[in-house]
Formats: C-alpha cells, sequence, structure tokens
C-alpha cells in the first residue's frame, strides 16, 4: 500500500496539468452546423442588395427631362426632393402609369431616358460584349 502512495506521489506535474486542462466533449446538439465552402465563399464577398439609389447626375437628368415634358417647373438640382416627386407623379398620371411619383422603369422610359424593355424582359448584355464575341467568332484560326 505504501507503494501505491509513492508511485502516486512520483507522477510528473506535466502529465497531471495536461489531463486537468481536457476540455469535457459537447453534446451534438450544441455543436454548430458545419459552414459548406459555398456557404463560406457567399460569406466572404459583399452581397448586391438590389438597386442602389441615383447618382445626383442622374437625377439631374430626370429633372431635365421632367422639364422638357412641362412637369418640373424648376432647375434641375440632383436632389430628388418633394418638387421631383410631384412632377414625377404628375408625368405618371398623364402618362397612364401608376401614379406613385417615385422612379420606375416604366417611368424612365416613357420619358425617354430607360431601356426599351424596361419592365417587360430581362436585362440584356452590353452591346460592347456581344460584339467583341462576334469579332473572336469572325477571326479566322
Amino acid at each position: 500500500m505504501l507503494a501505491v502512495a509513492v508511485w502516486l506521489l512520483a507522477l510528473p506535474t506535466s502529465w497531471v496539468a495536461a489531463t486537468a486542462t481536457v476540455p469535457e466533449p459537447v453534446p451534438r446538439w450544441e455543436r454548430p452546423a458545419p459552414i459548406s465552402a459555398e456557404a463560406q465563399r457567399r460569406r466572404q464577398r459583399p452581397r448586391y442588395r438590389g438597386q442602389t439609389a441615383p447618382t445626383p447626375e442622374r437625377i439631374k437628368e430626370i429633372q431635365a427631362a421632367l422639364a422638357r415634358a412641362g412637369f418640373y417647373q424648376r432647375e434641375p438640382n440632383g436632389k430628388w426632393d418633394d418638387y421631383s416627386k410631384e412632377a414625377m407623379l404628375k408625368f405618371q398620371q398623364a402618362n397612364g402609369l401608376k401614379p406613385t411619383g417615385k422612379l420606375d422603369a416604366l417611368s424612365l422610359q416613357k420619358l425617354g431616358l430607360g431601356s426599351e424593355i424596361a419592365g417587360v424582359a430581362p436585362p440584356r448584355p452590353p452591346a460592347e460584349a456581344s460584339s467583341s464575341n462576334e469579332k473572336k467568332n469572325d477571326t479566322p484560326e
């Protein structure tokens, strides 16, 4: 019996310290779910959150178009203020659009500032990209 007690006292302290710091296993239901590589990539790149606000230059362009149509009576200033909203609302009413006073694709199309397929079909690729592909295909190899 004395030999066992002496042997326990002679254990190296590094072994005792190592066994004392072992964490207890986490139950399976408390572990976080593993994240797939695709989910990690999505977290890293910035997400597109929809349409952004128009720049002051674009707003000036819209205000100028509304002024040419006779709905905006002020100097274009690049700020979408109450006068701009009121002008857009009147323009939408006069052109059979839903009168919201907000910028939308169909209103811009009616003003001559939007795409001919605005609100009808998905956007087309830029003309430069399609013409450069055609040049590549026409080049003899």
